[in-house]
């Protein structure tokens, strides 16, 4: 029998190191979201107790709303960039996978007070159930419901990729589709709920960050239309 070449026994044993270390990080990945979630959920409230009444309520939601755009941002492109291969030659791929997990937990922190920060604001009537159920807010509630609709959606998103191994790879990469839907919806709800698209770094962040997602999903649709694996 031919023995195996010195190339082929590397490849896999990348292979089964890049396994190990995807499965010690879905650990990881469990402990961090829990984690993140108890603090993210003390530091909102910590936050908006500190802040009832006032109008710092809703700087600190507008500014966690536009930080949490871009975080999300970030996300999508190492997600693109994970999928299609294409980071530098001197990184690792499974680095630019584990940071995409990372930053998307992590992100949980700053939606929990974004969501909080907007409810608790005395000056608009949003309402608990607005959180979770879409278009269900009295103030503006077709673009409240639109962030609803994209918080619902990323956590599924969410949600599944923690339970990967449990659901499949089928399954997970059926809802981890629906990443593409959420970020235009969050994008639209963060454009049209606010009143400050008016000041000009708020519009370049904005805008900078419909850019980077366009060119991110323009590169991954070309990379699938020529026939690589979706």
């Amino acid at each position: 029998m031919r023995g195996n070449s010195p190339h082929k026994e590397r490849v896999r044993a990348g292979r089964s190191t890049l396994a190990a270390v995807s499965a010690r990080a879905e650990g990881w990945n469990e402990q961090i979201f829990w984690g993140v979630c108890a603090m993210s959920l003390a530091a909102a409230a910590a936050a908006a107790a500190a802040a009832v009444g006032s109008q710092d309520l809703w700087y600190l939601s507008r500014a966690s709303g536009l930080v949490l755009l871009v975080l999300f941002s970030v996300v999508v492109v190492l997600g693109v960039v994970a999928r299609m291969g294409s980071s530098p030659k001197n990184w690792p791929r499974f680095v630019f996978i584990e940071l995409h997990r990372t930053l998307a937990l992590f992100a949980i922190a700053l939606l929990a007070l974004h969501v909080v920060t907007a409810i608790l604001d005395p000056f608009v009537t949003i309402g608990w159930a607005a959180s979770v159920l879409p278009f269900l807010s009295p103030y503006r509630a077709w673009q409240i419901g639109l962030g609803t609709l994209a918080v619902d959606i990323a956590g599924a998103v969410i949600i599944t990729s923690l339970l990967r191994v449990r659901l499949g790879f089928r399954a997970w990469r059926a809802v981890h589709w629906l990443a593409y839907v959420a970020w235009p919806v969050a994008f639209v709800h963060s454009i049209t709920a606010g009143t400050d698209l008016t000041i000009w770094w708020v519009a370049l962040t904005e805008w900078s960050c419909a850019a980077a997602v366009a060119v991110a999903v323009t590169a991954r649709i070309r990379f699938a239309v020529r026939g690589s694996v979706v």
